[in-house]
């Protein structure tokens, strides 16, 4: 099997139909479920290798993630989920304020940052989600299904996000079960 590195390929569409194990190779990618056998090499280092501490030392810092189900916690603003990766890799609060603030920003979401999750509709806490994913400035950036359930507006506002993203330097490995959106914005 060859072996890739990011520099030659930056968005990475992986298609499967639902139970065929997209999701697993995605958590096991980015390092929340381990191998049970090889190893995952991302960019220098070997992830299989590291501490548990390490290893999510590593993901805060480098790996970005939007779950299918955004995974926000409910008692935080969205602000205060948009931070939340920042304050765990130990920036200082005003920084982490300023970049969140940028961040809800760029993903038009200003007006609602000191709304909770449940205040804000399925499609803004979607882009809560990949605010909250792009807080560190990562490097690999995995999308489990960003579009599911959203208006096709919606859709193709986050397609256009991901795609400015990709082009500043970020993998992009989408795992989708529509062909055509995933084709879309895909290099491989």
């Amino acid at each position: 099997m060859r072996s890739y590195k990011t520099e030659e390929i930056r968005n990475i569409s992986l298609l499967g139909s639902s139970g065929a194990g997209k999701t697993t190779l995605l958590q096991v990618m980015g390092t929340l479920l381990r191998p049970d056998a090889g190893t995952i090499t991302l960019g220098d280092t070997d992830v299989t290798r590291l501490s548990d501490t390490a290893l999510s030392r590593f993901r805060n810092r480098h790996i970005g993630f939007i779950f299918q189900f955004h995974q926000l916690l409910p008692e935080f603003t969205a602000l205060e989920n948009v931070m939340l990766p920042a304050l765990i890799a130990g920036e200082s609060k005003r920084a982490a304020t300023a970049r969140a603030a940028e961040l809800l920003e760029f993903m038009g979401l200003s007006a609602r940052a000191e709304h909770k999750p449940a205040e804000l509709s399925g499609g803004e806490q979607q882009m809560l989600a990949m605010g909250r994913a792009l807080m560190s400035r990562p490097k690999l950036l995995l999308l489990d299904e960003p579009s599911m359930g959203l208006a096709p507006l919606l859709i193709k506002e986050i397609f256009s996000i991901i795609e400015d993203i990709n082009r500043e330097g970020t993998t992009v490995l989408l795992v989708e079960q529509n062909a055509n959106m995933a084709l879309s914005i895909a290099h491989r």
